[in-house]
């Protein structure tokens, strides 16, 4: 297991870093062990095999990894619940960890995040729950959260529009309609300060009694302004990036999708708006909001059109898993819509019916994307082909990240193996392989 040792510089003297220093006063550490921690540290061997070091030390990094446990559940219970600003970063910031962005990056014992993404999510969780029929309180008092003058301009224009789900489609493959940017632009702009000047500012503060004792926030090197073209890239590319230390991030992957029951974000978050109402609401019927999605079936129109076009010109197309000629065929979420609820047009693939049926909700081995890689592409570059802007936008975000467009092949399918490989090994789904 691979350990990163956070460490700082104090008054011109290298020193183990604020998480070990803390953690570690409990042990009376000898003055042989003190010294090669610091001798890692002046050597800038900052990541360690845990196995390297003795059982004192292993036991002082097992305690900062229950303690980073412990941190995360105090955090929850105890800091500031005067709105559900903290239930929407925590839950924001584990959705982005658990789909394993590209655009995560690590450096200085912190994971790196682009604020567009959090954005992003807050949108998609307050949206459902401003344009309920029902009032589903979100702060304590006759206050209206920060944003929803300027959330509730962007629900009026697409209510006669097709709604939440035209809005979600519009920001991530079409683009913000140009007469609406400057309200969405607002909203985003109101977005960014109360999220870094609220829960970011606060969350750990009655863990380390000091502000931005977790989160860390970027700004964007310029002004916003709107272009051409106002979509998820350009939230992406845009709004700066934010940091928490590695650790935390680590306990996020691990334990984001298990923080269940009833000390669930999602739970105090309804239990939150129930309060909040005076109990006038269920626990029920706020859950059903608060995870109201705007991706609610599977969608294979535009998919199928192109394959459906290539069998005209053919008369046959290839199953994507076994190479062979198919004159009928499924369209298969190569990452099942069970998991990731995502009809990008890179992740839907023609499959025979009875080896669709055999995979179902299962995800395809690495070994088997790399077996069946000149398929998938030859698929891709179709799809790319037929509907370029589309897939290019959706290519970048869900796989490629950072990364330049011009080596998209290479890299997407790295990036499709990484996703699975997380998905089997962290998560534990089912793997799935055929000969």
């Amino acid at each position: 297991m691979v350990i990163e040792i956070v460490y700082a510089l104090y008054q011109d003297s290298l020193q183990i870093g604020h998480l070990f220093r803390q953690n570690c006063l409990f042990l009376r550490l000898s003055p042989a062990i003190s010294k090669a921690i610091k001798v890692l540290v002046k050597s800038n061997s900052l990541i360690v095999k845990i196995n390297n070091f003795t059982p004192e030390v292993q036991l002082c990094l097992n305690y900062m990894r229950e303690e980073i446990f412990r941190n995360i559940s105090k955090i929850i219970e105890r800091d500031s619940k005067v709105t559900t600003y903290k239930f929407a970063l925590l839950r924001g910031l584990i959705d982005i960890i658990q789909e394993n962005s590209p655009y995560i990056s690590f450096s200085g014992g912190r994971a790196h995040f682009p604020t567009g993404l959090l954005i992003e999510k807050w949108i998609l969780f307050y949206y459902p729950i401003l344009e309920s029929p029902k009032e589903i309180p979100q702060i304590n008092g006759n206050v209206n959260i920060a944003f929803m003058k300027q959330l509730r301009a962007v629900i009026l224009f697409y209510r006669e529009r097709g709604g939440f789900s035209t809005f979600y489609n519009d920001l991530k493959t079409k683009g913000i309609p140009k007469e609406l940017n400057l309200d969405f632009l607002k909203l985003t702009q109101r977005l960014q300060n109360t999220i870094t000047m609220m829960p970011m500012k606060h969350i750990g503060y009655s863990i380390y009694n000091t502000h931005y004792s977790i989160f860390d926030f970027q700004s964007p090197k310029s002004r916003l302004r709107a272009t051409s073209l106002v979509d998820l890239q350009f939230l992406i590319n845009n709004l700066g990036y934010f940091s928490i230390p590695i650790d935390y991030y680590d306990a996020f992957k691990v334990l984001g999708s298990f923080i269940g029951g009833q000390d669930s974000i999602l739970f105090k978050w309804a239990e939150f708006s129930v309060k909040a109402s005076g109990k006038s609401l269920s626990i029920e019927s706020v859950v059903n909001e608060v995870l109201r999605s705007p991706i609610t079936e599977r969608d294979i129109t535009e998919s199928r059109k192109i394959y459906n076009s290539i069998l005209k010109k053919e008369s046959r197309v290839y199953c994507v898993w076994t190479g062979k000629a198919i004159a009928k065929y499924d369209v298969d979420h190569m990452i099942p819509f069970s998991v990731w609820k995502n009809n990008d047009l890179w992740n839907l693939l023609p499959s025979q019916a009875i080896i669709n049926n055999q995979k179902r909700d299962k995800i395809p081995s690495p070994e088997l994307i790399e077996r069946r890689m000149d398929l998938i592409l030859y698929y891709w570059k179709l799809v790319h082909q037929d509907q370029t802007d589309r897939f290019q936008k959706e290519m970048q975000v869900a796989l490629l990240g950072k990364k330049p467009f011009s080596d998209w092949q290479h890299q997407a399918i790295l990036q499709l193996q990484n996703n699975c490989k997380y998905l089997i090994s962290n998560r534990g789904f089912d793997e799935w392989n055929i000969k």
